[in-house]
C-alpha cells in the first residue's frame, strides 16, 4: 500500500476502520511525526513577532493530525486488541511519547507562548484563546520546559518509561482476565444463577467446543456468580480469581503487575522532584479544581465521617440477615454481593434480575436519546460509518436539522476488549477554513452480549453506566466552542470532567424516563409503578458501604502519590491495609490484590485524581437539584447546556458551575441523594 492509500492518513472524513490494518500503523505514524517535526522547526525558526496565526495555529494543525491517527490506533488497541495491533502499538508508542515530551520541553515555543500572553493583543483574544495560551504555558512548565538540559533528558526518559509501563499494566490485566476460564459441567453447581446468565455461559462453552458452562473474568460473566450462586465454594473460587488477577497470586507470574506498580510510583515521584514539587500528587493537582492535597484529604475524610454511621448500620443489618436467613455465621468477602442481593429481595420484594427483564437494549438506547432531546432539544438518528466490530453502531446528533456531532456506540464485552466503560474523543470541534469541524466520540461499555437471537437486556446498574458515559459524550458533542484546545472535554479540569456524566445518571431514576425505555421480555409491558416504587425505596440500599468503598480507593490513590509511602516507610500493600483499617467497615481477605487491576490510576488518567468521582458527585448532585427545584423543566436543561456543556474547557469549571447554579457548590444534595442526611 502506498502512503496515498494509507487509511490512517485520510483526514477527509470519519476513520475507515474496515480498511485499517496493523501494517498501516508504522508508516502513517512516522510520516506524521516527520510532518509535525517539520512544523515545529518552522515555528521555532520564524523570527517574526509571535502571533496566534504563526505559533498556535500551525502547531495545532499538525499535532491534530498526529493525535487523530494515533487516537484511532489507541482505540483499536483498547477494543480490538489483536497480537498484530498490540505489537505495532507498542512499537510506535515510544515515538509518540518522545515527540510530545520534546514538544512540551521546547523552550523556544514556550517563550513564544509567554510572548503571546504578555503581548498587547492578548486582551483582545477570545476567552477560549486566552485559556488555550494559559493552559499551554502551564503544560510547558509541567513538561519540564524550564529544566536544565540534562534534567530534560531524564524527564523525557521517565515519560517514555511511564508510557510503556502503563501500557504493560493494562495488557497484563487484559491477558489475565482473558486467560482465566472456569468450566462447569454439572448445572446443579450453578443453582441460583439466572437463566440468561446460564445461557451466556452455555453459549461460551459451545463456542469453545465444550459441554456444560464456561465462565471468565469479564464482569458480566463472573459477577452474577458472586451475586446469585448458592454454592459458597464457587463464589469463593471466583472472588479469589478476580481479586488476584495480574498479581503474584494470579495464574501466571508473567502477568504480575507488582514490579510495574513499584516502578510507576518511583518514576512519578522522580518526575515531581525534577519539576520542583514534593510529590506527584502536587503535580496532578496543578491542573485540577482542588487546590492542594490537604484539601482533598479533608474532603474525603469528612465524607467518610458522614458515611461511616450509615455503613456500620448497613453491615449490622447484613450480618444479622445472613446469620438468620442464610446460615452464615461469619460473613466473608465472597458472601457480600450474594447476601446483599438476598437482603434486597427480602426487604424490597424484588431482585435485580427481575428489573433486568424490563430493559431491552433498543428501548434503553431510544429512551436515552429521548431524554436527551427533552433536555437539550437535539435529535439523535442512526447514521452510517465504517466500524471495527459488527456490534458497533453509529449515530448523528442534529439540532434544527443541522449536524452538530456523531458518535460510535460499542456496548458489549469481548475478549479482545479492555474491561470497564469509557468515552473518548475521536475528533474535536473546531473552526477550520472549510467551516465547523463537528465533534465525534467513542462510547464504550462492556455489557452482556445478546444471545440466541434475542436483544440484550440490561441491569439497572448497566443502564446507569450507559447514561454516565453518554453524559461524557454530550459534554464533548454539544460544545459550542470553536477552538480545538478547549472545545468539548478538552481543557476541562479532571475533577470536574465527571460532572456531566454523573449528572445524567439521575435521570435513570425518573418515572417518566423509565416508563418510556422499559418493555418486559415476555409481556412487552413497561415497568410497573409498584416495582418502580420498590426500586426507589432501594435506591440508597447500602449507600454507606458503597461510599466508604469509593473513599477507600480515593485515599489509597492520594496517599500512593503524596509522599505517604516514603514518610511512613510502607509497602503498597501495607498502605492499602492501613487505609482499609481506617475507612472500611468490611474485612478484606489478605490475598486481595485490588491494586494490581487498578487501571484507573496505573494505566488511565486518574493518578492522584481518583477522588474526582466523589468531588464531581458533589457538583452533579447539586446541579441536578436545580432540576428538582424547577420541576425538571426544559429551561434548566438549556441553561445546563449553555453554561456547562457548551463552554467545554474555555473557562474554569467552578465559574461554569456558578454561572449555572448562581452560587458555589454545596454538599447537601449529595448527602440527600445518597440517603445520608440526618
Amino acid at each position: 500500500m502506498t502512503m496515498d492509500n494509507n487509511p490512517l492518513l485520510d483526514f477527509n472524513g470519519l476513520p475507515r476502520f474496515g480498511a485499517i490494518t496493523a501494517t498501516d500503523v508504522t508508516p502513517a505514524i512516522r510520516s506524521l511525526l516527520k510532518e509535525c517535526q517539520s512544523t515545529v522547526n518552522k515555528v521555532e525558526c520564524d523570527t517574526a513577532q509571535a502571533t496566534w496565526e504563526n505559533v498556535v495555529e500551525p502547531l495545532e494543525n499538525a499535532t491534530e493530525k498526529l493525535s487523530h491517527a494515533w487516537g484511532i490506533v489507541s482505540h483499536l488497541h483498547s477494543v480490538q486488541d489483536t497480537p498484530e495491533m498490540r505489537a505495532v502499538y507498542n512499537e510506535n508508542q515510544p515515538l509518540i511519547t518522545e515527540f510530545f515530551t520534546a514538544l512540551g520541553q521546547n523552550l523556544v515555543l514556550y517563550k513564544k507562548y509567554c510572548t503571546l500572553q504578555n503581548g498587547a493583543e492578548f486582551a483582545s483574544f477570545s476567552p477560549a484563546r486566552r485559556k488555550i495560551i494559559q493552559n499551554a504555558i502551564r503544560d510547558f512548565k509541567l513538561s519540564g520546559a524550564e529544566l536544565a538540559p540534562e534534567k530534560k533528558q531524564r524527564f523525557a526518559d521517565i515519560q517514555e518509561q511511564l508510557a510503556a509501563l502503563s501500557t504493560k499494566f493494562s495488557e497484563n490485566v487484559l491477558d489475565a482476565t482473558n486467560h482465566y476460564s472456569l468450566h462447569i459441567e454439572n448445572v446443579a453447581t450453578l443453582k441460583g444463577l439466572p437463566e440468561d446468565v446460564l445461557l451466556a455461559a452455555r453459549t461460551k462453552a459451545e463456542q469453545a467446543g465444550k459441554a456444560g458452562y464456561l465462565f471468565g473474568l469479564q464482569f458480566p460473566s463472573f459477577y452474577p456468580i458472586l451475586q446469585y450462586a448458592d454454592n459458597r465454594e464457587l463464589r469463593a473460587t471466583v472472588y479469589r480469581a478476580n481479586t488476584t488477577k495480574a498479581s503474584e497470586l494470579g495464574e501466571n507470574p508473567v502477568w504480575d503487575n507488582t514490579g510495574i506498580i513499584h516502578e510507576i510510583l518511583k518514576l512519578r515521584q522522580e518526575e515531581a522532584q525534577l519539576l520542583g514539587y514534593n510529590n506527584y500528587a502536587e503535580v496532578s493537582l496543578v491542573s485540577k479544581m482542588a487546590e492542594n492535597t490537604e484539601q482533598v484529604r479533608q474532603f474525603l475524610i469528612d465524607l467518610a465521617t458522614r458515611a461511616r454511621p450509615f455503613a456500620e448500620k448497613d453491615l449490622i443489618e447484613l450480618r444479622r440477615f445472613s446469620k438468620e436467613n442464610l446460615g452464615l455465621d461469619e460473613l466473608l468477602a465472597h458472601d457480600i454481593a450474594y447476601a446483599s442481593e438476598k437482603l434486597r429481595q427480602q426487604r424490597y420484594a424484588f431482585s435485580e434480575q427481575e428489573i433486568k427483564q424490563y430493559f431491552p437494549q433498543p428501548k434503553v438506547v431510544q429512551g436515552l436519546f429521548d431524554i436527551t432531546k427533552t433536555l437539550y432539544g437535539v435529535d439523535i438518528k442512526a447514521d452510517a460509518a465504517s466500524v471495527w466490530h459488527p456490534d458497533v453502531s453509529f449515530y448523528r446528533i442534529e439540532k434544527n436539522g443541522q449536524l452538530i456531532g456523531q458518535f460510535y456506540l460499542d456496548l458489549y464485552a469481548r475478549e479482545s476488549k479492555q474491561g470497564g466503560a469509557w468515552m473518548d474523543s475521536a475528533r474535536g470541534r473546531r473552526l477550520t477554513t472549510k467551516g465547523i469541524q463537528t465533534p465525534v466520540a467513542y462510547l464504550t461499555c462492556n455489557f452482556t452480549a445478546p444471545a440466541a437471537g434475542k436483544p440484550a437486556y440490561f441491569t439497572h446498574d448497566e443502564v446507569i453506566t450507559l447514561f454516565h458515559e453518554f453524559g461524557h459524550g454530550l459534554h464533548h458533542l454539544l460544545t459550542q466552542i470553536d477552538e480545538l484546545g478547549v472545545s468539548g472535554i478538552s481543557g476541562v479540569e479532571w475533577d470536574a470532567v465527571e460532572l456531566p456524566s454523573q449528572f445524567m445518571e439521575n435521570f435513570c431514576w425518573e418515572w417518566d424516563v423509565l416508563q418510556k425505555m422499559s418493555a418486559h421480555a415476555e409481556t412487552a409491558q413497561p415497568l410497573p409503578r409498584a416495582l418502580y416504587e420498590k426500586m426507589l425505596a432501594a435506591k440508597n440500599f447500602q449507600s454507606g458501604l458503597q461510599t466508604l468503598r469509593q473513599i477507600e480507593f480515593s485515599l489509597f490513590d492520594l496517599h500512593l502519590h503524596d509522599g505517604h509511602l516514603e514518610q511512613h516507610q510502607l509497602s503498597v500493600q501495607a498502605l492499602l491495609n492501613q487505609i482499609r483499617s481506617q475507612i472500611s467497615v468490611l474485612k478484606t481477605p489478605d490475598f486481595n490484590r485490588f491494586q494490581h487491576g487498578f487501571s484507573h490510576i496505573f494505566s488511565g488518567g486518574y493518578a492522584a485524581g481518583y477522588f474526582s468521582y466523589k468531588w464531581a458527585e458533589v457538583l452533579s448532585a447539586d446541579a441536578y437539584a436545580a432540576f428538582e427545584e424547577a420541576g425538571n423543566n426544559a429551561e434548566v436543561g438549556i441553561k445546563f447546556q449553555r453554561e456547562i456543556l457548551a463552554v467545554g474547557g474555555s473557562r474554569p469549571a467552578l465559574e461554569s458551575f456558578i454561572a449555572f447554579r448562581g452560587r458555589a457548590p454545596q454538599i447537601d444534595a449529595l448527602l440527600r441523594h445518597n440517603g445520608m442526611q440526618d
